[in-house]
């Protein structure tokens, strides 16, 4: 089996003591961007499986977008990164 090598650590264990590896993250081709995969990145760069610079690279974000997705998941959690429709005034 070959393994693909990557800088840093292929998997970290979660405080609620999951494992997390970087198959849990998204695809860099991620066009789709639902609550679950936005927390997948926030919580890959907090626990230090993928660098800030390395997500915002492979996932084609801006530094306000994923910024945005980190207050939010801090203040939230994954029901903050879901985005609703709001109506019109």
């Amino acid at each position: 089996m070959y393994l693909k090598k990557v800088d840093g650590p292929r998997a970290v264990t979660l405080p609620d003591g999951t494992a997390f590896s970087r198959a849990d993250l998204p695809p860099p081709e991620t066009e789709r961007w639902v609550a679950s995969r936005k927390l997948a990145v926030v919580r890959g760069i907090a626990y230090g499986l993928i660098s800030r610079a390395e997500a915002l690279r492979a996932y084609g974000l801006s530094d306000e977008e994923l910024d945005g997705w980190t207050r939010a998941a801090k203040r939230y959690g994954k029901s903050g990164l879901k985005v609703t429709k709001c109506k019109p005034d």
